[in-house]
């Protein structure tokens, strides 16, 4: 071949290298500009592209696919009880209890006995713990009762589910919001270490035990390779450990020293209060409620019931929607300056006066302290006394029932508690609330899981009629709540 044709055959191959880099610079620009519409060719292309990845937030193609797949079938309970306690508690884990579709078991400390035979079949297969006392022998463990909570974890762990991703432990007294449970986890990658957990309403309880630790009877949650660390250094810890009188705080510990510490879960309850429980239920946190504990320990939150009625009553409404259960909705009658306060499937309150929503997200001190506390703080929130003002003290009304209409909304109808009886309020005009005596709130049937802001509504109304009507709504861009 001549240096001529040589020449000819180098300046094309220099000419198609030059060509395909310039339509490849072209694609990837094209391909990446966002204002640029894809066809289906191009965005399966651009697809295949590797996300960027920030492990603090789980944003890579994997944890997108452990989302949208995250199910109950991937969390595995654990609920620690005891066999005398469980005569009069199994109603509280029936109330939510899903049977065969609840992973898990509960551990009694010896065979269930009397009216607990048969086993009902609401309740979750039962399993007995380890030999306790031998396990003090070999641990020298100064507390029978903490090393057997302790050693619970792993003794529901080793079970070994298939396709468990979470472990949750509770107490035989603890209500669950599985739903909620299961679309907060979803947003987490499980692979990762994850301890999830409450902290005391009560800041003495903090105090004594510790800021770091979840609340057991709240509930707290385990990643599956914490869970797996965790069970594997399980004796170990209960040695190193064998001192602690607490079973929050040994995990807590146990767990620290993996190298993992709390993430705090706003609907996560303790309930580390006393008596009424009502003005805590009226003003949750703007979060999706996960647990709550004590139930013994409080009033039955439903005056009109006991304790396990009140239990079975609020996962009724639970049942229809638990993304929007106990979560404020605040609203104005500016004709006669009224404010409505709904607590979705729990309670509602009608104020004489237009009160904003910085005051009224503060729970009513309708409780007492866990404990004794010699003077102020003593919750981990703030609040507000009650009032006998007829301009700040609510007319109170519980919820009765639920129901989906034919327009695909939800219902929950909430009727009077009690007459309020203290007159009217005359700063705002003596347009006293007292007649109405029903509260029908209507309610989207959809989810709404990322909560960022609050839902606004409308009342709808007509003079001297006793019963009024909310309607649920996003907020409008520039509304605000006051």
């Amino acid at each position: 071949m001549s240096k001529f044709d040589n020449s000819n055959v180098l300046s094309i191959c220099k000419t198609v290298l030059i060509c395909g880099l310039v339509l490849y610079v072209t694609t990837i620009i094209v391909f990446n500009d966002s204002s640029c519409p894809s066809s289906d060719l191009l965005s399966s292309l651009k697809f295949t592209t590797l996300p960027s990845y920030d492990s603090q937030t789980s944003t890579s193609s994997n944890v997108a696919q452990s989302k949208s797949s995250t199910n109950i079938s991937h969390l595995l309970f654990g609920l620690l009880g005891s066999e005398k306690a469980w005569h009069h508690r199994k109603s509280y884990i029936e109330s939510w209890w899903r049977p065969n579709i609840t992973n898990g078991y509960l551990l009694l400390d010896v065979p269930p006995q009397g009216d607990l035979l048969p086993w009902s079949l609401n309740s979750p297969p039962y399993k007995i713990s380890d030999d306790v006392p031998k396990l003090v022998n070999e641990t020298k463990h100064v507390d029978a009762t903490v090393l057997r909570l302790v050693h619970g974890i792993m003794e529901v762990f080793r079970e070994e589910y298939e396709g468990v991703r979470w472990l949750v432990m509770g107490d035989d007294d603890s209500i669950f919001f599985l739903d909620n449970m299961v679309d907060i986890l979803a947003q987490y990658d499980h692979t990762k270490y994850y301890y999830f957990g409450g902290h005391s309403e009560f800041i003495l309880s903090n105090y004594w035990y510790s800021f770091n630790q979840g609340f057991g009877g709240a509930g707290f949650i385990l990643s599956y390779p914490l869970a797996k660390a965790l069970a594997r250094d399980m004796m170990s810890c209960l040695k190193r450990y064998a001192h602690l009188n607490a079973a929050d705080r040994t995990t807590m510990t146990c767990i620290a020293d993996i190298g993992v510490n709390l993430s705090p879960l706003l609907g996560v309850h303790q309930i580390d209060l006393r008596g009424d429980l009502s003005g805590f239920l009226s003003s949750h946190p703007k979060s999706l409620l996960m647990s709550l504990h004590h139930f013994d320990m409080v009033d039955p939150i439903f005056p009109s019931m006991d304790r396990a009625q009140s239990g079975y009553h609020l996962l009724n409404a639970a049942n229809y929607d638990q993304s929007r259960m106990l979560q404020q909705t605040i609203c104005h009658k500016r004709s006669t300056s009224w404010t409505f306060s709904i607590s979705w499937g729990y309670s509602a309150h009608i104020y004489e006066k237009i009160m904003p929503r910085s005051w009224l997200q503060n729970p009513i001190e309708t409780f007492k302290t866990w404990g004794r506390s010699p003077k102020p703080p003593h919750y981990m929130f703030d609040t507000r006394r009650p009032s006998w003002d007829p301009c700040e003290a609510p007319h109170v009304f519980f919820f009765k029932s639920v129901e989906r209409t034919l327009r695909n909304e939800i219902l929950t109808t909430y009727v009077r508690a009690w007459p309020r009886g203290i007159g009217n309020c005359s700063f705002t005009g003596n347009h006293s609330a007292e007649y109405v005596s029903e509260i029908h709130v209507y309610s989207p049937a959809t989810k709404r899981i990322e909560i960022d802001r609050c839902e606004c509504c409308d009342v709808i109304h007509e003079a001297g009629s006793n019963t009024a009507d909310v309607k649920y709504r996003e907020c409008k861009e520039d509304e605000i709540i006051a």
